[in-house]
């Protein structure tokens, strides 16, 4: 078993939001304010200064927004890291095979390289019963997404887009998104998205099937791998993280209940 392995891969994520400081406005190479710089900043300021904003309650609030995200992002990079060893260590994958990145061409005629959290290339699966129940997860996937079966009959694995959660209406993440699928599928990909939770927009749902995206949620108990996370990490790659998350709920538990409780505390 490998839980002290994975749970230490996700909680040393988690802790980054431990020192989470706002920034306000001050570069986002910055460390962020303690409390005694944002009351020098806001109190120097005359308008702040006149509506009181430099009150240690907004800068605990301030805090509190920004760790909030912070606590939300760093989960779901935890759990990035996570799934792709998870792939390593079911599929026996290097840590190569499990990383996929792509360029594009920039206005400046440069290149930009973008990225998805992790890939399963058929050919690089060594045990063969693994390697069939992945094709035959994948085969079915892009028939629920209606993919042509001309198209489907040549990808040569999938590729990963692993998160916590997705709420968010951000346009421009969406259409990354996007331009990530078409790039998938022009180098025999199968994109998917791989929720933790439950938490996704009905309306994004939509959106990334109507573009070919695989979608996967944080379902229990669906008996689905095409529908729900955890079946799919069950029953096809062959790790039980829902097992691994119930049997560790206690320390993940305390451990952002101690986060929470510094991001709420006024002091820096």
């Amino acid at each position: 078993m490998n839980d002290e392995k994975y749970l230490q891969i996700v909680l040393k994520r988690i802790r980054v939001s431990e020192k989470y400081r706002p920034k306000f406005g001050r570069g986002s190479k910055t460390k962020g304010l303690s409390l005694d710089e944002f009351q020098a900043l806001y109190g120097s300021d005359p308008f702040y200064s006149w509506f009181g904003l430099d009150n240690p309650l907004m800068y605990a609030a301030h805090k509190a927004a920004g760790g909030m995200t912070s606590v939300y992002r760093q989960i779901g990079i935890g759990c990035e890291e996570l799934i792709r060893t998870i792939l390593q260590d079911y599929l026996g994958l290097s840590a190569e095979d499990a990383n996929w990145s792509y360029e594009i061409p920039t206005s400046d005629g440069k290149t930009r390289k973008l990225h998805l959290d992790g890939r399963v290339i058929l050919d690089k699966v060594g045990d063969e019963a693994s390697r069939g129940r992945f094709h035959q997860w994948m085969k079915d996937s892009a028939s629920l997404a209606n993919v042509d079966s001309d198209v489907s009959a040549t990808l040569k694995g999938a590729v990963f887009e692993i998160r916590q959660g997705y709420k968010s209406k951000d346009s421009k993440r969406q259409n990354a998104d996007i331009v990530n699928a078409t790039n998938a599928y022009a180098q025999a990909y199968l994109p998917c998205a791989l929720i933790l939770s439950t938490q996704i927009d009905s309306d994004i749902l939509l959106r990334y099937r109507a573009r070919k995206w695989s979608i996967l949620t944080g379902v229990i108990g669906a008996s689905d791998p095409l529908s729900s996370t955890y079946d799919f990490l069950q029953e096809i790659v062959g790790y039980d993280l829902a097992g691994f998350f119930s049997r560790n709920q206690d320390t993940l538990k305390s451990k952002i209940d101690s986060i929470l409780g510094k991001l709420l505390e006024p002091s820096s």
